[in-house]
């Protein structure tokens, strides 16, 4: 599969999206907002728009609306026009001033008619035709208050945020989640009707709520777009219960049977649950410095995949903890900077150690065509010595201006070496590594009791101990690289010694995280 192409696939999608904006109000939900962020960034919407940064606004009820001398607006959104999302337009077009509204969406026509209950023979027959997009049209003009006014609805597949050549999210699918064994039971209660479920390999589409069929059929349908723009009939296959339903529905999905049929290019689609590999996704194994950085940095609000980098030490600023939120964040994504991207790409690739030297290297070529005092030092790469070089461009707005993308990258690699989680960072390669040497010789029940002394109070704790999320996270990787096992009596009274030490730890925490706050359902 071309990795141009899928960048091209992104691209395309907004550039058909830019034509229609010109001196309009902007809104976007938050999912369409992270592909143009990895697209073709924030900055090329504003040059399309030709109007001021307060002409784009996030897609929600409580919204500004367009005034008297704002007559456009462009809705880009990421879902189905059904429910609170109509709701949500209504309530922005009844307050505002609009005579010309177009609404993007991202989930195609053929996805419509199915959420409106549509039969397939009756949909299939309506090929060419829109009528839920034009029922949708004709309310637009009544909400603007002139049926004489113009409204379009358009369907654009805007399913990626391209972070790399060969690396792309979907950030409207992020809460998309694989099915657990406790589910089974959930799935069971909503149809009681019908057969009883036994375990997830007996799960099908047919098993699923309509709420969750109607969200893989979403992902089904952008995935078949992709398919479309590659020009490639795709063979699927899938390992784990939600991923097989996807496949399936992909493989059945009619719009992509009649592509198929067309399509000169081949290529192979595997869908994973991600929970089958949970050591992956919670191990310390990687020496790679972007999954550091996304680790212990801040998350972009909004976003499910960048991170906030700290600019205030580049300004004239005090660096004071009630200044930290006056100065915009930098983040990863450098979509429009060429050398921001390029050192994007090679950290993705490379080590650890090769990664900083490639900073150091990428900041040192910068200083050296600006013309800057910079002192080569050769050997180890500290924060210390990236610093130097970045404050090099601080009152130099040319400088700073051309480089900014890569001084953003360089100030999250400085926080990152810096951040006291990254110190830590080997004390969990460490355990793993003996835990994975103890597995083969001790049971379960000896590895947890060998947890039990780290699970200490906030009270007890040092900087080099575990915080209550970290322990989940070593709990996790026990359990993932275990496999299976025999629930036998000293497993039972171990697993009830850790349950009591965390529960006692969770209660003495003053404040619980968010995620602990999910886990435990105590706000």
């Amino acid at each position: 599969m071309s990795s141009a192409g899928v960048l091209s696939f992104a691209q395309q999608g907004w550039e058909q999206v830019l034509a229609k904006v010109k001196w309009s109000v902007v809104y976007l939900d938050a999912a369409c907002a992270e592909s143009l962020h990895w697209s073709c960034g924030s900055s090329r919407l504003l040059e399309a728009v030709k109007g001021p940064a307060c002409n784009l606004r996030e897609f929600e009820p409580q919204a500004i609306g367009g005034g008297a001398q704002q007559p456009r607006a462009v809705f880009v959104l990421s879902c189905l026009l059904k429910g609170r999302t109509v709701d949500t337009l209504q309530d922005i077009i009844r307050r505002s001033h609009f005579q010309y509204c177009v609404v993007v969406t991202a989930v195609s026509h053929a996805v419509h008619l199915t959420a409106n209950h549509v039969p397939a023979a009756a949909a299939a027959e309506l090929e060419g035709q829109q009528p839920v997009f034009e029922q949708l049209e004709e309310k637009l003009c009544e909400w603007m208050g002139n049926v004489n006014y113009t409204a379009e609805v358009l369907h654009v597949p805007l399913l990626l945020a391209p972070a790399a050549p060969h690396l792309a999210f979907t950030p409207a699918f992020a809460t998309l989640f694989p099915l657990l064994p406790r589910d089974v039971h959930l799935l069971n209660s909503a149809r009681p009707d019908k057969r009883r479920l036994i375990n997830l390999s007996e799960v099908d589409a047919t098993s699923l709520t309509p709420e969750l069929l109607l969200h893989i059929r979403c992902l089904v349908s952008g995935l078949s777009s992709l398919c479309e723009h590659l020009g490639v009939r795709e063979e699927c296959f899938a390992v784990g219960a939600l991923s097989r339903v996807i496949a399936t529905d992909l493989a059945n999905y009619a719009p992509a049977k009649n592509r198929r049929k067309t399509a000169t290019g081949r290529a192979s689609v595997v869908f994973v649950d991600r929970t089958l590999d949970l050591t992956g996704a919670v191990g310390h194994h990687g020496d790679n410095l972007i999954e550091k950085i996304i680790s212990v940095l801040p998350q972009l609000p909004g976003h499910t995949s960048d991170v906030m980098v700290n600019m205030v030490e580049l300004t004239a600023v005090q660096t004071m903890e009630e200044n930290q939120n006056v100065i915009a964040p930098g983040c990863l994504a450098q979509s429009n900077d060429t050398s921001g991207k390029a050192l994007w790409e090679a950290l993705l690739n490379t080590k650890h150690k090769e990664a900083v030297m490639e900073v150091r290297r990428h900041l040192v070529e910068a200083a050296s065509r600006e013309n800057l005092p910079i002192r080569m030092s050769m050997g180890r790469v500290t924060p210390g010595q990236l610093m130097s070089y970045i404050q090099l461009f601080k009152n130099n707005l040319k400088a700073l201006t051309n480089h900014c993308g890569l001084l953003q990258l360089g100030m999250a690699t400085v926080q990152t070496l810096k951040h006291p989680q990254t110190a830590k960072w080997d004390n969990f390669l460490a355990f793993e590594r003996l835990l994975l040497q103890s597995l083969g010789d001790s049971t379960m029940a000896v590895v947890l009791n060998q947890l039990l002394p780290m699970i200490k109070s906030p009270s007890q704790r040092t900087s080099d101990d575990y915080s209550s999320e970290e322990l989940l996270i070593l709990l996790i990787y026990i359990y993932s690289v275990t496999g299976e096992f025999v629930l036998d009596k000293d497993l039972r009274e171990a697993e009830d010694r850790v349950k009591k030490a965390l529960a006692h730890v969770f209660s003495e925490e003053s404040e619980l995280s968010p995620l602990l706050q999910k886990i435990t359902v105590c706000s």
